[in-house]
């Protein structure tokens, strides 16, 4: 089955290159030229990927990407001519799975998005295990929930990778190179403030158990409990 995406863009020629090189690898693309349209398409089918300016008329990317975590799970991935940290934070906090800055390269485009597609297609063939406990912090890996005393905490996918792989290599001290690689399938420069970012926003959702993550000063984190 082809793998669908949506390209929501205002600007018709950005969304032109990412149709070209997304059908070349064999994708079916649905485009929107708005924030407005991107949330009512995704409210009508699911599609595998969501690519998102975030900058357009009548609905914001970052606003459309918060309505559609309302509606599905579907990966976004962001694109922005402002690559600032801020930006980039927000993004994430929206929701967002990836961020891109424009100008970007096609090819390096697409990677990331077979980078996303790849880590959803291994999350669905895992076999199921046990839920994990840790105290009152729970995660259920088939259901990709976390529960923090009863109460679901509302994760975004990419927290919950990011929470699940530090529990995985629990004790471990993972450098932000390696949590890249192993919950964005990618390496690329810029890496500890991405991964830092989504750390922080991670912490944030975790209670009292904030501090099972742990910082190693010049190396990067681990899970501790």
């Amino acid at each position: 089955m082809k793998i669908s995406i949506l390209v929501a863009d205002d600007e018709t020629d950005i969304r032109a290159v990412i149709r070209e090189y997304a059908e070349f690898e064999g994708c079916e693309v649905t485009e929107a030229a708005d924030g407005m349209e991107a949330v009512r398409l995704c409210r009508e089918r699911a599609f595998d990927l969501v690519i998102m300016d975030a900058m357009m008329p009548r609905l914001d990317g970052f606003s459309a990407c918060k309505e559609i975590r309302k509606l599905r799970d579907t990966p976004v991935l962001m694109l922005s001519a402002r690559g600032e940290e801020y930006d980039k934070l927000f993004g994430f906090e929206m929701g967002a799975d990836d961020y891109v800055t424009k100008p970007f390269s096609p090819k390096e485009l697409m990677a990331r998005v077979n980078a996303i597609i790849n880590r959803g297609r291994a999350r669905s063939s895992a076999s199921a295990e046990e839920p994990l406990a840790f105290g009152g912090l729970r995660i259920d890996e088939r259901g990709r929930g976390v529960f923090i005393d009863g109460r679901r905490a509302g994760l975004t996918a990419k927290e919950f990778d990011l929470l699940l792989c530090l529990v995985k290599n629990r004790g471990v001290a993972l450098t932000r190179e390696k949590l890249l690689d192993q919950v964005w399938g990618y390496d690329h420069f810029g890496a500890d403030r991405i991964v830092d970012a989504q750390i922080k926003l991670l912490r944030s959702k975790l209670g009292a158990y904030r501090s099972s993550i742990v910082t190693l000063r010049g190396v990067g984190y681990k899970f501790e409990y």
